[in-house]
């Protein structure tokens, strides 16, 4: 294929045979914690403890987990599209950092990334990897119960949208790889590609909730569909 600007939004699914849950599946995170409890501000404004430990919980998680074929593959395409003078624009609502430990360069965490610490007194972030508490000091400025993790919650913007619009825009093709289609603004980006007369393909375990905004779908595990579908576009 004769593609050289690709555009591909990640979710949950990508990370998923990594041993990193998903959220909305049978079984996922949200049907076992309450999201209103544990990914709110208000929810970290009324019990701190209880967010930070439950964060601290999916720290572990992620420094825990390795990229599995499916992060190794899109590291791949990067460096394939480069060779030939495209670029690969990598926007995930993943928060771990399996894609950059798989070789990926940049990619935009539209959700934020859980190996880091923002803090709400002097705005400072901070790489993070050790358990967070109500008692951690700020290392900018010191403050103690100021540090959260750099995560978007529910009610809360994205990061990245105006780069993430501008990469759309340029794009001969969308993809999107182990996305539940139901978390806006992500699930809407099908849809704009389409209207803007971009192509638009999944990649998924199962149909997301908006596949009808898709040309074109392979289903399947991550790690097996992913690799399949950067040889076809590397040749």
């Amino acid at each position: 294929m004769n593609l050289k600007r690709i555009f591909v939004l990640t979710g949950a699914g990508v990370s998923a045979e990594s041993g990193l849950g998903t959220f909305r599946d049978p079984g996922g995170i949200w049907s076992r914690f309450d999201p209103m409890r544990l990914a709110t501000p208000a929810a970290f404004a009324e019990d701190p403890d209880e967010v930070h430990a439950f964060y601290n919980l999916r720290r572990a998680g992620v420094i825990a987990a390795a990229p599995n074929a499916a992060h190794h593959a899109l590291a791949r395409l990067e460096t394939g599209l480069r060779a030939r003078g495209g670029d690969l624009f990598l926007c995930t609502q993943n928060v771990d950092d399996l894609h950059a430990r798989a070789g990926s360069t940049g990619p935009a965490h539209m959700h934020g990334e859980i190996l880091k610490a923002r803090c709400l007194a002097c705005g400072a972030v901070h790489p993070w990897r050790a358990d967070l508490g109500t008692r951690t000091p700020c290392p900018a400025c010191r403050r103690d119960h100021a540090l959260r993790p750099d995560i978007v919650w529910f009610g809360e913007q994205p990061e990245h949208l105006e780069a993430i619009d501008a990469a759309l825009r340029r794009a001969d093709l969308f993809v999107a790889i182990g996305t539940s289609g139901a978390v806006y603004p992500a699930a809407g980006l099908a849809a704009q590609a389409r209207h803007l007369g971009i192509r638009t393909h999944e990649l998924n375990l199962a149909p997301a909730d908006n596949a009808e905004a898709f040309d074109e779908a392979r289903y399947g595990p991550a790690s097996v569909i992913v690799p399949e579908f950067v040889r076809t576009i590397l040749g």
